[in-house]
């Protein structure tokens, strides 16, 4: 059949259908698996010759009357785009550069300056060096603008285009001329690249006793900075009294490292498990013994932003009961995607499986509903009028001194966010019920 259809005259486009058709005698290999592709006709569809050769007619119109000429690996690679393009919003082809990029985000590496940086008036402003970065033991400071790079103005350049010229591979050099408040004339910075390594972990203390940890994205190293997190949250003398985990807005990630963070607070069961057509994309993940935290209560933060990894981990600890989630319906991207090496620096991303909570939900479409929905608000204090109290009246008792006595300021920063104002008040609250079911249970302790 192959040499059927290039007997009459031969293009470039001929030859693609003379090679689909080769490979449905072949094999192909799909994340590690070698799957026979068909070959009896009587059991198998056979590949669409019809459209194949409409397909062939396309090709040949666009090479010879497009208004500029198109090459034809061009025209190729658009096509192989194409396969995947309908499939699914998830499904994609990568080039190199594409690739490169879905590597960074998943290692969270990259050959730079380490600096957290935006665009203003045309230059590069310098929000922040990340701490031992090769930008900040050169002196680079917040506040900075860089006006040229490499002796090119940053203002003759695209913004994005100025930023992605800071980072190179490791060991190149790139000179910097800055802007900074109080001097008389730029300075000049000779500075060497280096790996910049970003976790998307972090966390700090609310209140004494009350944890926050923000995951951005799921990176290789999120599960250990997660459970690294937890433990740089315990300070002596103020054990834990609760942990906010905030996944919104992230968008998911590496599957593995979700997995890693679930089991951190998961003493058994099932984590999260998948299903699809390959035995590979079949798979069930379950937590091994030991709740790094110990059964500390703890409060998911979710929303509309929150999707796939996110939703993995919300979905887990939600169905262990091991969390109450908190805040809106999360994005509903259940569908893992594996992403398969073409072997020249290419790649393609392709849907293999759906995945479910260890109760057997589908996220897919739906996502996760909060068990307590809390919208953004604006929070807003009432202008109270000035009303007498006990301690105003004249010879009213002292108050006595109480060891339990505590306070506890509200930051800022948790009004602003009513979502996460709420979680703080949740863990308060699971705080309060466990210390009253505790005494009740003391003997001695009074009865009602």
């Amino acid at each position: 059949m192959f040499n059927c259809i290039v007997a009459s005259p031969i293009t470039r486009a001929k030859l693609l259908i003379g090679a689909l058709l080769l490979s449905a005698a072949t094999t192909f290999t799909v994340a590690g698996e070698t799957v026979p592709a068909a070959t009896d006709p009587a059991k198998e569809e056979r590949l669409p010759l019809r459209e194949l050769r409409l397909f062939t007619q396309v090709f040949e119109q666009i090479r010879r009357g497009y208004v500029e000429e198109v090459k034809d690996t061009e025209l190729l690679e658009n096509a192989i785009a194409g396969l995947l393009l309908e499939l699914d919003p998830h499904s994609a082809y990568l080039n190199e550069t594409d690739y490169d990029e879905l590597q960074e985000a998943a290692t969270g590496e990259y050959g730079g300056l380490g600096l957290e940086v935006g665009a203003e008036r045309g230059l590069i402003k310098i929000i922040s060096p990340i701490d031992g970065s090769p930008a900040a033991q050169a002196g680079i400071e917040p506040g900075d603008l860089i006006t040229e790079v490499d002796g090119v103005s940053v203002r003759s350049m695209a913004p994005q285009k100025a930023i992605d010229k800071l980072r190179g591979e490791k060991g190149t050099s790139i000179v910097l001329q800055v802007l900074r408040e109080g001097e008389d004339k730029p300075l000049e910075f000779t500075i060497v690249r280096d790996i910049i390594q970003i976790s998307a972990v972090r966390s700090r203390l609310l209140e004494p006793g009350y944890g926050y940890v923000r995951v951005s994205q799921f990176q290789n190293t999120s599960g250990s900075d997660f459970k690294k997190a937890l433990a740089g949250l315990h300070t002596p003398g103020s054990p834990l009294k609760g942990i906010i985990v905030d996944l919104r807005n992230n968008p998911g990630g590496l599957v593995p490292a979700a997995v890693e963070m679930a089991d951190a607070v998961l003493e058994s069961g099932t984590v999260v498990y998948t299903e699809g057509r390959l035995p590979s994309s079949n798979s069930r993940f379950r937590a091994t013994p030991g709740d790094v935290i110990r059964g500390v209560p703890m409060v998911v933060l979710i929303n509309g932003g929150s999707a796939s990894a996110s939703e993995i981990v919300a979905g887990a600890l939600q169905d262990h009961k091991r969390a109450a989630v908190l805040g809106t319906q999360s994005f509903g991207k259940g569908s893992v995607q594996t992403v398969i090496p073409l072997g020249d620096g290419r790649a393609i991303k392709l849907t293999t499986a759906r995945y479910f909570t260890p109760n057997g939900r589908s996220i897919q479409a739906e996502g996760i509903t909060p068990d307590i929905i809390v919208e953004p608000a604006e929070i807003r204090p009432y202008e109270k009028s000035k009303t007498v109290r006990e301690a105003d009246l004249e010879g009213h008792l002292e108050q006595a001194a109480h060891e339990d006595s505590e306070s506890s300021p509200v930051d800022d920063a948790q009004i602003n966010d009513n979502q996460l104002y709420e979680a703080l008040n949740v863990l308060k609250g699971f705080q309060l019920l466990s210390r009253d079911r505790n005494s009740q249970s003391e003997p001695g302790s009074p009865q009602n």
